[in-house]
């Protein structure tokens, strides 16, 4: 009996853990930075090596930071949607090139559009670490005193922007 009976225990047991892995959403992975103060850093511009950019420069607004890269098939996707957001003057976006050649950046958004205010150039990765970023691209929604509101994780969708993103920098500016 108790031969029968371990096997099934564990296949059961197996079942459980699939089903509740198989309900999880990957893309709403909690960050340990939402509510708390965007990590600090200041590194050189992408376009301009002799600036520097960091959080403390956009202090007093509400900003996104996207994390991206050339190299990164999924920026592809949401950079055209980037492009428009900025077109609308909702949000001031800036960015954090992740682990990339300065070259091949500035050509991708020379090819593409440029939708940042700026971007920050991020060559060996430690900014994305202290972000607790997982991979590109990610997106933060950061508020006026330089809080973490929201991290999208993976590529900024129409729904993303329509659901979660532009309702939470509309509701960070006090507007209705």
């Amino acid at each position: 009996m108790n031969r029968f009976l371990l096997p099934l225990v564990a296949f059961i047991v197996l079942v459980i853990f699939l089903g509740v892995g198989l309900n999880l959403k990957p893309r709403e992975v909690p960050s340990p930075l939402i509510d708390k103060p965007a990590p600090a850093f200041r590194v050189p511009q992408l376009h301009e090596e002799t600036k520097t950019i960091a959080p403390e420069d956009m202090r007093g607004k509400v900003w996104l930071l996207n994390v991206w890269a050339s190299w990164c098939v999924t920026c592809r996707q949401e950079h055209p949607l980037l492009v428009e957001l900025a077109r609308q003057n909702l949000v001031p976006i800036y960015g954090l090139n992740y682990k990339d050649k300065r070259e091949a950046a500035i050509a991708w958004l020379t090819e593409r559009g440029n939708p940042y205010i700026a971007t920050a150039y991020d060559l060996e990765g430690n900014v994305g670490i202290d972000w607790g970023v997982y991979g590109v691209p990610e997106t933060f929604v950061i508020d006026k005193l330089g809080i973490i509101r929201y991290k999208q994780i993976g590529p900024v969708t129409p729904e993303a922007l329509r659901d979660k993103i532009i309702p939470l920098v509309k509701e960070l500016n006090g507007a209705k």
